[in-house]
């Protein structure tokens, strides 16, 4: 039996080719990947592409149909369609309306619909303000039942001194490890 993964992208665009790599990775390892997108994901085109060349790339990763409006994401937790829920990337935007409770895109309707039958959330955090006015959301979250971080760098502290980006290629050992409700060490590398 396969590990269902649904794999939710949100708008931070600059790591939206790491994430595709992960995703890939994923997959090769025999995970099954359901796709989320938010609303900005879904429908922005940014200088880092399209969102229809997004797409396109996700449809050639896995044949599963694309999740990206709140109804369509509702049924993840009755139904039990995922073993686990990676953000990646997760915004400062959306991080703060998870910690909220806040369920206004489709990649926070499916954390909702996921968590409340307690399975696993796997954040991969990148925001310019990690470490400024999203770093309480990231400490609520980081002491929240369930919620697990891929480990966490200073991308440019010289430049962007509150900035924070996942290690995207410490997913693979990331996974494993939420699924068993840990949380890979050391977070902030």
């Amino acid at each position: 039996m396969s590990i269902n993964v649904g794999y939710a992208i949100c708008g931070s665009f600059c790591t939206h080719k790491e994430t595709l790599e992960q995703m890939e990775n994923l997959v090769h390892d025999g995970y099954n990947i359901i796709p989320i997108l938010s609303y900005n994901s879904s429908t922005t085109d940014t200088r880092f592409g399209t969102a229809k060349s997004l797409k396109e790339k996700i449809a050639k990763i896995t044949p599963n149909s694309i999740i990206d409006t709140i109804v369509d994401a509702e049924p993840i937790g009755p139904k039990k369609m995922c073993d686990l829920l990676v953000i990646a990337p997760c915004t400062g935007n959306t991080l703060a309306k998870l910690c909220n409770g806040i369920t206004d895109t489709p990649v926070t309707m499916a954390a909702k619909s996921h968590l409340r039958i307690g399975r696993p959330v796997l954040i991969a955090l990148c925001t310019n303000d990690a470490l400024g006015a999203s770093a309480q959301n990231f400490g609520r979250l980081i002491n929240t039942k369930n919620i697990f971080f891929v480990p966490l760098y200073q991308d440019a502290p010289d430049k962007k001194p509150n900035s924070l980006v996942a290690r995207f290629n410490l997913m693979e050992q990331s996974v494993p490890m939420a699924l068993s409700h840990q949380q890979l060490q050391p977070v902030l590398i």
